[in-house]
């Protein structure tokens, strides 16, 4: 198949309820692709490629088309994790008609420690030296870091069958993490990321603990970038917690002159802060945990519903934190029939729940 036809994989899936999974694509791909549906057909569509997914009896058939080989296994590979995740414990089965050679994932970067430094009390800066940047200067700004155990050569992950990602098990099995990159430093090479770093004391947080140790010279991978895109509009406004904060830090530096950006963020104290540095005009008001009144938890969902509340239907609206504040936003969004277009809306961490880290 020519690369101006496009390149084409076919899938049959056999889930445990075929509508539900259909259903459950619909639903979750809409914050990240086009998607169409049709009947008991989903048509996905993305810079990478499209998915044309179709309930048949008990089977799911599925046609990928993308414009190179590369990014055909990427498409291939994100829809079998996200399968295999809706399915959760039910049985399911998913096999390709042509199996591509055993090999690694096209978006796989081996990337090495530069410095490391604090940028607030519980926030540290990690800068790694890679030898291509260009990926990561496109709008989308997750990654998945890969932290090897310290002392053994780094053995990173394959491709299953199946197309979800092998990963290394027993003494080369490796920390996973979803983090975002903060900055982007061409002439440098450098790629930039910010760690929380959790103060709650016997919480695992492998990922904060490796920002907290990293050393010049040591050996890490990405997988990316991926995850929502920098939001693109006139008017935008931001709303998250320190989770977040390094997207919207990031969302504000490249923003275009002219927009108008308004920011609400909730940090612990003044002391987490961070000066956002921007070409456009930015209104930034900042939440302290520190000075709410004794139980008080919903303080940046109630900010946030208060200021949505004037704003009209071109705002482009970005949210990301807490589980139950941003649910709360989202409602909000779906009731006022807020352009799905112009929203973005993810939880990165759950109340009550440890943090990754």
């Amino acid at each position: 198949m020519s690369a101006t036809q496009g390149y084409k994989l076919s899938g049959t899936a056999l889930p445990k309820d075929t509508i539900g999974m259909l259903d459950e694509i619909a639903e979750h791909f809409i914050e990240h692709s086009d998607v169409l549906r049709t009947g008991n057909n989903v048509l996905l569509k993305s810079d990478i490629g499209t998915a044309d997914i179709r309930a048949e009896g008990d089977r799911l058939l599925i046609d990928l088309i993308s414009p190179s080989e590369e990014s055909l296994q990427l498409v291939r590979t994100m829809l079998a994790e996200h399968l295999f995740y809706f399915a959760g414990d039910d049985p399911f089965e998913l096999s390709w008609s042509e199996l591509p050679p055993p090999t690694s994932p096209s978006n796989l970067y081996e990337v090495t420690v530069v410095s490391a430094e604090d940028v607030t009390p519980h926030m540290r800066r990690v800068k790694f030296a890679c030898a291509d940047v260009s990926p990561f200067v496109r709008d989308d700004m997750h990654v998945r870091l890969l932290i090897p155990p310290k002392g053994r050569p780094p053995v990173w992950p394959g491709i299953h069958e199946d197309g979800r990602l092998a990963w290394p098990k027993g003494d080369d099995k490796i920390v996973v993490r979803i983090y975002t990159i903060r900055a982007v430093d061409v002439e440098r090479g450098e790629l930039w990321i910010d760690f929380l770093q959790h103060p709650a004391p016997g919480v695992a947080t492998p990922g904060a603990d490796f920002a907290r140790d990293a050393e010049p010279g040591q050996t890490v991978a990405l997988i990316g970038p991926g995850g929502s895109d920098k939001p693109k509009a006139a008017r935008i406004l931001l709303v998250g917690d320190e989770s977040a904060l390094p997207a919207i830090a990031r969302i504000v530096a490249e923003a275009e002159p002219g927009t108008d950006l308004q920011a609400i963020i909730e940090v612990e104290n003044e002391a987490e802060q961070q000066l956002l540095a921007t070409r456009a005009k930015l209104d930034v008001r900042w939440l302290h945990r520190a000075s709410y009144p004794p139980g008080a938890t919903a303080m940046l969902a109630d900010a946030a519903i208060e200021a949505i509340a004037p704003l009209d239907g071109d705002t482009f609206i970005w949210v990301a934190g807490e589980k139950k504040d941003v649910r709360a936003i989202k409602s909000v969004l779906k009731t006022r029939q807020h352009d799905r277009k112009l929203k973005s809306v993810a939880w990165y961490w759950e109340r009550g729940v440890a943090a990754p880290g």
